[in-house]
C-alpha cells in the first residue's frame, strides 16, 4: 500500500477513534478497532477529464437521510471504466463551484459498504481538481457519510445519476 494512503487511513482512525468531533459515540469509541477498508486497488485510481456543465447550470436539490434538501450544483461528468463495463459519475459543487462533491452508489452497497452510498469530495486526497477539468479520482479514498456511524446526522443520499451498476472495491467498508 502507498505510504500515503496508510497515513491517511491511520489518521481517519485516530480520529473517529478519539477525537470529539468523531461521529462515535462514547460506547462506539470505547469498542473501536479502526475503519475496515479494501485493500488498496491501483486500478480506480483515475486520472479523467470532466465534462463541464453549462456555467449557469441550475441548483438541484439533493435530498438526506432526514429529509432535508441540500442545495448543489451539477459542475460535471466523467466517464471511466471498471472490470471492463463503462460507468459515467457526475460531479456537484456549491453554488460558486469551488467546493466539489461525488456522493456515489455501486454494487457492494448493502453488502460489502453503506447500503446508502459513499462520498468523495476535494477537502481528502482521493478527488483532486489537476488544471481545468482535469481531475485526480483515487476510488481507495471513498468514505462513508457519518450517517453510517450515527443517526444524530444528515446526509445528501446520491442521486440516481451517480448510481453504478459496477461495484468499487475501494476505499472504506461498511461499518459494523
Amino acid at each position: 500500500m502507498n505510504a500515503q494512503l496508510e497515513d491517511f487511513r491511520e489518521q481517519v482512525n485516530d480520529f473517529m477513534g478519539h477525537h470529539p468531533q468523531s461521529p462515535l459515540d462514547w460506547q462506539q469509541r470505547q469498542d473501536f478497532e479502526g475503519v475496515d477498508y479494501f485493500g488498496e486497488n491501483e486500478e480506480l485510481i483515475l486520472e479523467v477529464e470532466v465534462e463541464r456543465f453549462a456555467e449557469d447550470e441550475p441548483l438541484i436539490e439533493m435530498s438526506t437521510n432526514t429529509g432535508e434538501i441540500r442545495p448543489y450544483r451539477r459542475w460535471g461528468r466523467f466517464s471511466f471504466v471498471v472490470d471492463g463495463q463503462e460507468a459515467t459519475l457526475v460531479i456537484y459543487s456549491d453554488a460558486h463551484g469551488h467546493e466539489f462533491f461525488m456522493p456515489f452508489k455501486d454494487l457492494t452497497n448493502g453488502k460489502e459498504t453503506y447500503g446508502a452510498g459513499r462520498y468523495m469530495d476535494n477537502h481528502r486526497p482521493g478527488m483532486q481538481q489537476l488544471a481545468g477539468n482535469f481531475f485526480e479520482i483515487d476510488f481507495n479514498y471513498a468514505y462513508n457519510p457519518y450517517c453510517a456511524y450515527s443517526p444524530a446526522f444528515s446526509c445528501p443520499l446520491p442521486p440516481r445519476e451517480n448510481w453504478l451498476a459496477v461495484p468499487i472495491r475501494a476505499g472504506e467498508k461498511n461499518y459494523q
